[in-house]
């Protein structure tokens, strides 16, 4: 069993009760997975994600039509991925420590592609060009990463 299988639920987890305190309560059953998996598309999540590289590229490149503003993409809660976390998803799975650094690794892309974004916007093409491969890249990847293991636990049980 992997640390995230582990974190996020796998069939072979151990549960805690109330009377182990530090450890993490992993209660998930097949029914609720099967719950998870109806409300968050984990697959296009990671699309939409991978996307904006692509998206933030094209500013970059000067080939975007789109209208990005920075004080807007900086919002963790506005995406089909960000409103899951914050409602449905907080609900069943926040008293998880994985679940809870998914959320702050969400909120972590967000903030750095509307840094990307608002140094593209004010012409220093080559800062964005590098925050875009280096800490935004970094940060997608993790989002990325956290996704997939969850949507293997989940679809462990």
């Amino acid at each position: 069993m992997g640390f995230f299988d582990f974190i996020f639920g796998g069939k072979d987890k151990p549960t805690a009760s109330a009377a182990t305190a530090g450890k993490t309560q992993v209660d998930f059953d097949a029914a609720t997975a099967k719950l998870i998996l109806a409300e968050i598309d984990i697959d296009s999540a990671i699309s939409a994600h991978q996307n904006w590289k692509v998206r933030l590229s094209n500013v970059l490149n000067g080939t975007s039509t789109e209208t990005l503003k920075p004080e807007v993409v900086c919002l963790d809660d506005r995406c089909d991925l960000g409103k899951w976390l914050h409602g449905a998803g907080t609900q069943r799975m926040g008293h998880m420590p994985a679940f809870t650094m998914l959320i702050a690794r969400h909120k972590q892309f967000h903030l750095e592609a509307s840094t990307v974004l608002a140094t593209a916007q004010g012409g220093n093409m080559q800062a964005a060009t590098t925050m875009l491969n280096g800490a935004y890249n970094h940060t997608s990847q993790q989002v990325v990463t956290l996704l997939q293991h969850l949507k293997q636990a989940l679809h462990k049980l």
